[in-house]
């Protein structure tokens, strides 16, 4: 085991061993899953001596896919390592279950939480199939998702913020509730105002996600470890806009609390102005794409502009 390790003394790390030899322990606990089951799918018990041997094979590969994990070094990447660790706390989380759920049912015959576990550790392993390759791979996978997230919460508050439309309408229609005709459940023209440059920064959001996913697939390396440190450092602080477009979106519904909407707007201003300047200066961002760069920093700054202004005499 310790011939993969990196270090003083030891063959240099290479990816591609790392993945062969990941898949064939994923492999091998889910073989080892699969014998668990069938050894408790229905009487007799299996000896002392069968159940020995079977936990100190279960041990055995979860013990493998743990040490192979920490071969992955940090210098590979903290996105990639991370979506690893996820995948290989899976597994073992899957594993535990299944043994949980074998010492706590009947022998009578198989039951149908154990098939469920049993399949949940099948498909926590193959899931090694679908990790990303290098770190490259994994910002692009990282930076897809929080663009998922932020374009639902653009899409959702576009919809709320339809003219004439009551934002709780759907879930206070019991006149009982008391709440029907309280103006603190609408939004005043004062209100759409503010919320209209809200939405522009958070469709601002949308498109810097988009532009950085964009150039990370077109010019992303993990070649060096400048690159790999550089892509890092856009997926970390990519991950902050989606909490932040969140928390703006939060304080958008009635009633609005001015201040509150422009500390959150000026939170995500904040945040997208560090995102666009970590990619400005790294390698993902050649002079093909700095246009874009500069709108969007001129968009984000237009529309927080536009926050302060329309919350100056009400804070």
């Amino acid at each position: 085991v310790a011939e993969g390790e990196p270090g003083e003394g030891r063959e240099p790390f290479e990816l591609p061993r790392f993945w062969d030899a990941l898949g064939q322990t994923f492999q091998v606990t889910s073989q080892e899953a699969t014998k668990l089951s069938l050894a408790f799918s229905r009487p007799p018990l299996p000896s002392a001596e069968d159940c020995r041997k079977l936990s100190e094979d279960v041990q055995n590969a979860i013990l493998a896919v743990a040490t192979v994990y920490y071969w992955l070094p940090k210098g590979q990447g903290t996105t990639l390592r991370k979506m690893v660790r996820d995948a290989t706390t899976e597994v073992v989380e899957g594993m535990i279950q299944l043994t949980d759920t074998i010492l706590n049912a009947p022998v009578e015959s198989l039951s149908q939480e154990q098939l469920i576990s049993t399949g949940s550790v099948w498909e926590a392993c193959e899931q090694v199939s679908n990790l990303p390759r290098n770190n490259q791979a994994a910002v692009v996978s990282a930076l897809a998702a929080c663009l998922g997230v932020v374009k639902d919460a653009v899409e959702e508050m576009e919809h709320a913020l339809v003219e004439g439309q009551d934002p709780y309408g759907d879930i206070m229609e019991d006149e009982e509730l008391g709440f029907r005709g309280n103006r603190d459940t609408y939004w005043s023209e004062a209100d759409r105002q503010l919320l209209s440059s809200c939405m522009g920064l958070m469709k601002a959001s949308k498109a810097c996600l988009k532009k950085v996913l964009a150039a990370v697939k077109a010019h992303g390396k993990a070649d060096s470890p400048e690159q790999i440190a550089q892509l890092d450092d856009l997926a970390d602080i990519a991950n902050e806009i989606s909490p932040s477009v969140d928390e703006l979106a939060l304080s958008m519904y009635p009633p609005v609390n001015p201040l509150a909407v422009r500390l959150n707007a000026a939170k995500l201003a904040s945040v997208l102005k560090k995102v666009l300047e970590i990619a400005k200066t790294s390698h993902v961002c050649p002079p093909s794409e700095e246009g874009w760069v500069q709108f969007l920093t001129g968009a984000v700054d237009h529309n927080m502009n536009k926050v302060k202004n329309f919350t100056q005499g009400q804070l």
